[in-house]
């Protein structure tokens, strides 16, 4: 019986754990989506009638089951790799195919993947900047003449928020569930009591409001689905952030919890419009009465805090991993939890972000302002998963071809709908994400690009590394053995490393015991420590020069000492000094050359983007003291 508490208890506090990270986005969209629908300066406006508020909140309603609790709960959240989830998850799976079996739709499906990453990195500058300012907005409700604060508070408060970053999450982590279950207590409250003023709002329930709207007045609500695509932002962290919760907390907290408190939301905030159409200005706020209004000011700026974090969580993650996939630098990142390890910090992304949302929010100034902008980066996304999901189905799952054709006819209509409704705004905002995702496309394709060319480059400069340790066996060695254990970090066993054949040409020394070591990153998260290493004596069992593959996930920081102790003596011919091993790496200068290799703007960019690559002894954890860089130049 214990057992069984214990149990219960654990499930329970990671229910708790998802709440405060995984739904602040979603759950703080009653804010600001019906007061967009309805804002007066729309370029489209929705006219204030009983019809359209109710065909509006039916939208809505739909909108979200459809969206969030169809496509992700119920199928996307089933397409995962090795238990993570997310859009950068399914490009894994993608290109693992693509390379075991050539398949050509793979691979482009992959790029389009990494276009929806791309989207994802918007999404991350955005919300923080429309999150905090609509709830910093409510001030206005409680005190008009508050409105010139509304931007330099939401400033203090964002550069408080990614100040914070390098400290982690673990600590706060504790207060963000019990915030959250606040949050939607209140909204849900409040929303009864707007509903129990009008309860014949309970009627937009029906689709068939949704739906008569839809086709009764398609030019207004075709205009409205671009405000509407607002309650559903956030549906991408849910399965984002599938690898730290579950599948089952998430779609417990939603179910239970989430859902049905946004609902009542939505729905009290439509018998209020009906009551009165002047509340279109705030409804969310003026649904609280008087006494309560700035509490919920306060703590919707503590639900969009949290919002905000977890966007940007999982902007470092995706950074991260696309790191380890060959797509950005290798980037510096600090693990900011000992007991988890998906929380991690990257300062660069950090940073850019930073200054990204600040620019934001200086330029838009409202939340208003910047609706359109988020939409489009929200149904971009959504697009491109869903897409992907009904691949990794028929390839992964063989679902026929009769169900992928019907699943994916009716969610793809419904997410092409979203995402032309939000093209109309394009002149009006909607061209800032998508400008934000062909600039991170344009640098995640020149870096994978130009990554393989130097790749090609430098190893016809290493040369056979078979042929290098024939050498050293041989009469005509130019190198003399000294006592001590050398590591020299290689891309594979191939070709010779370029710091060891310099170490050879120009010490003239070796090392008794030499341990040429490659990094892998696996497309899975996390690898078991039993298949850490592979060993192979490259062919001479008393040469004293072995070839270690050390595998590690892409969630993962590779920890090459660590990995070293892994290792048999009896497999290394001998037993390595792992203390006083001295760690040699191979820097490579790159310079513009002649051949028609990439673009010139394109050779630019890749030079440029990689003075941002992490230093290799940090990402390695090499000791400093005991580590040697030897440089050379490479021409892309």
């Amino acid at each position: 019986m214990s057992d069984h508490k214990g149990r219960d208890s654990v499930r329970l506090a990671i229910v708790v754990g998802a709440l405060g990270v995984v739904f602040g986005d979603i759950g703080t969209s009653p804010i600001y989506t019906l007061q967009t629908v309805f804002n007066p300066g729309d370029p489209h406006p929705v006219p204030v009638s009983t019809e359209n508020v109710y065909g509006v909140v039916s939208l809505v309603f739909w909108s979200v089951m459809i969206v969030v609790t169809v496509t992700y709960i119920l199928l996307a959240m089933r397409a995962d790799n090795d238990g993570e989830g997310g859009i950068m998850a399914l490009i894994t799976l993608l290109r693992r195919w693509g390379r075991q079996q050539g398949g050509r739709a793979a691979v482009i499906l992959a790029g389009v993947g990494i276009f929806g990453a791309s989207l994802f990195f918007g999404d991350s500058m955005i919300t923080p900047a429309i999150s905090v300012l609509s709830a910093v907005e409510g001030l206005k409700v409680v005190e008009p003449s508050l409105d010139t604060l509304v931007v330099p508070i939401t400033a203090l408060i964002i550069v408080a928020l990614f100040m914070v970053q390098r400290r982690g999450t673990a600590a706060v982590g504790r207060v963000f569930g019990p915030v959250m279950i606040l949050w939607f207590v209140a909204i849900g409250g409040f929303g009864l009591v707007g509903i129990a003023q009008h309860p014949d709002i309970l009627k937009a329930l029906s689709p068939t409001y949704a739906v008569s709207f839809l086709v009764g007045h398609f030019g207004i609500a075709f205009f409205a689905l671009a405000a509407v695509v607002l309650a559903v932002t956030g549906a991408e962290a849910l399965y984002a952030d599938m690898g730290h919760f579950g599948r089952r907390s998430i779609t417990r907290g939603w179910i239970f919890l989430v859902f049905p408190a946004c609902v009542l939301s939505y729905l009290g905030q439509g018998a209020l419009i009906l009551n009165d159409p002047n509340n279109i200005s705030s409804p969310f706020f003026l649904l609280v009465p008087g006494w309560g209004r700035l509490p919920m000011v306060l703590l919707a700026t503590a639900a969009t805090v949290i919002a905000s974090q977890a966007v940007i969580t999982g902007a470092f993650s995706v950074a991260s991993q696309a790191a380890q996939l060959g797509y950005l630098p290798r980037l510096r990142i600090a693990h900011t939890s000992e007991s988890t390890m998906g929380q991690i910090y990257v300062p660069f992304i950090n940073w850019l972000l930073m200054v990204s949302v600040l620019t934001l929010v200086f330029a838009f100034r409202s939340s208003a302002a910047l609706a359109f902008a988020f939409g489009m980066a929200v149904t971009g996304t959504i697009t491109i998963t869903t897409t992907l999901f009904f691949y990794v189905a028929r390839r992964r799952w063989g679902t026929p071809l009769w169900l992928i054709a019907i699943g994916a006819a009716v969610l793809l209509t419904v997410d092409l709908l979203f995402f032309a409704a939000n093209m109309t705004k394009l002149i009006h905002g909607a061209w800032l994400p998508l400008l934000i995702a062909l600039i991170a496309f344009t640098v995640m394709t020149t870096w994978q690009r130009g990554r393989e060319i130097v790749t090609a480059e430098r190893e016809d400069a290493e040369g056979s590394l078979k042929e290098f340790i024939a050498l050293l066996r041989s009469d005509r060695s130019p190198a003399s053995r000294v006592p001590g254990t050398a590591v020299f970090l290689n891309r594979g066993k191939r070709t010779a490393p370029l710091a060891m054949r310099a170490n050879v040409q120009h010490n003239h020394v070796r090392h008794d015991h030499v341990v040429i070591m490659s990094i892998e990153t696996e497309p899975i998260p996390r690898v078991a420590t039993a298949d850490r290493i592979v060993v192979d004596d490259l062919g001479y069992a008393d040469d004293g020069i072995t070839h270690v593959t050390a595998k590690f996930g892409y969630m993962e920081t590779p920890d090459v000492p660590t990995a070293l102790r892994l290792l048999d003596p009896t497999r290394t011919e001998g037993r390595l000094n792992i203390d006083g091993a001295s760690y040699f790496l191979s820097k490579i200068e790159l310079q513009r050359g002649a051949n028609p290799t990439m673009a010139g703007w394109r050779k630019f960019l890749f030079i440029a983007t990689s003075h941002i690559t992490a230093d290799a002894a940090d990402q390695f954890a090499l000791p400093r003291d005991r580590t040697v860089v030897m440089g050379s130049h490479i021409e892309v």
